[in-house]
């Protein structure tokens, strides 16, 4: 009998498994997150401890989002190799360690490279590959289930900058960077163990349990390309008030607090609607349910143009991050609808590394026009025009599906 099977000879696909497998994703995706988010709150003490300018301290974000870009595609199509748990194992152990050397750091320098090669890389098993990886365990309810596996990401947004502080002021940032590695390595290696059951592919084949791939007159080439294109323009837009929010909060007088609690109010909002997504995907399918988010992301860009008053910002921080949670995932879903099992992981990886790349350069290109402008008025403009792109190309992938169903028909 085939590991993907059970002793009965039932489908895994859909069982109890595969939900136990959802629960330890998600549990992985929020230990592992510790990668994205860590940084950004030790910034200012490594920028103190090193003596550098701030520009110095932010280079290992940018390696850091690098290191992710470049792991999502490698790991992703080592998935689709060898599995899941190999790959995921490597990267736990470049994460643990990453967080180890890093707090060992005698120069800035050493510090970049810890995160771009080690915690960057590390970071990327445990979203793009693992939302990849849970998206072949489920079919009535793969939208949910993708997205559950996204949200952990998410949710160490949450949790992480919310208790680094209080380990960094009790022992300092070295001690708290050793910390984490000391548990992503003792928490994530067991639960990585239990992930080694390889994905059921033969179970959609054989026992009739494959959903057919929707049609389109678009390329698997094209279509990837598109993806591409719609993910960078996304979170080019979508980086424009998570990377901003709390600056333009202080450039309007309201202070860091203030900013800081529209940002966390954003990213709480961002976990309801990334789950909400998944319902929606199950039921409209998945180019649906990023156009949707995206047409409501750009209305939500839009309201922060007219309204800058303290309690709008809290309305409209509120509103855009019950709207751009559940675009990412659903890339997932796309390709899952459209393009073949077997190379989920890798493709799903490029999509994941062209949304890392657009939040990096959306979040630059936003500093680049306020210093140009002297305001982030142009900026959120910026933002809308990218956000129509992505409109605009899943507009066209749509067109291009119904096109196709209709020759057939």
């Amino acid at each position: 009998m085939h590991p993907s099977s059970t002793a009965s000879g039932v489908s895994p696909i859909d069982g109890p498994y595969a939900w136990l497998r959802l629960a330890i994703s998600l549990v992985l995706g929020t230990i592992g997150g510790a990668g994205m988010w860590a940084v950004i709150v030790v910034l200012p003490s490594v920028q103190a401890e090193f003596g550098i300018d701030r520009a110095g301290a932010s280079l290992s974000y940018a390696a850091t989002l690098v290191g992710v870009a470049v792991g999502n595609v490698v790991v992703g199509r080592a998935i689709d190799t060898v599995g899941y748990w190999r790959p995921a194992l490597i990267s736990c152990l470049a994460l643990g360690s990453g967080f180890i050397l890093a707090s060992l750091a005698h120069s800035n320098m050493q510090f970049v490279l810890a995160h771009g090669f080690l915690i960057g890389i590390g970071t990327a098993a445990n979203f793009g590959p693992l939302i990849a990886d849970i998206s072949h365990w489920f079919q009535r309810r793969r939208g949910v289930a993708v997205a559950v596996a996204a949200a952990g990401n998410y949710i160490a947004g949450t949790i992480w900058p919310a208790l680094m502080p209080w380990a960094i002021e009790a022992e300092g940032w070295r001690f708290t960077y050793a910390g984490i590695g000391v548990i992503c390595l003792f928490t994530m290696i067991p639960l990585i163990l239990l992930l080694r059951r390889p994905a059921p592919h033969e179970a959609f084949s054989v026992e009739g349990n494959a959903k057919p791939m929707l049609a389109s007159s678009l390329s698997p080439r094209a279509l990837q390309v598109l993806l591409v294109i719609a993910g960078l323009a996304c979170c080019v837009a979508m980086s424009m008030p998570q990377v901003h929010l709390v600056a333009y909060c202080m450039d309007l007088g309201y202070g860091m607090a203030r900013g800081s609690e529209m940002l966390a109010l954003m990213m709480a909002a961002g976990i309801v609607s990334r789950i909400g997504s998944g319902f929606i995907a199950d039921w409209i399918g998945g180019v649906r349910t990023v156009l949707l988010g995206s047409i409501l992301q750009c209305l939500a860009l839009l309201l922060y143009i007219p309204f800058d008053g303290l309690a709008s910002l809290y309305v409209v921080s509120l509103v855009f991050g019950l709207s751009q949670g559940g675009i990412v995932p659903s890339y997932a879903v796309v390709i899952r609808e459209y393009l073949p099992a077997k190379e989920a992981g890798q493709r799903v990886g490029i999509v994941i590394t062209a949304t890392i790349l657009g939040m990096a350069l959306g979040g630059w290109m936003s500093g680049w026009i306020y210093d140009l402008t002297g305001s982030y008025a142009a900026a959120f403009l910026n933002g809308i025009g990218w956000n129509l792109l992505n409109i605009f190309v899943m507009l066209t992938i749509l067109s291009q599906s119904r096109r196709r169903a209709q020759v057939a028909a």
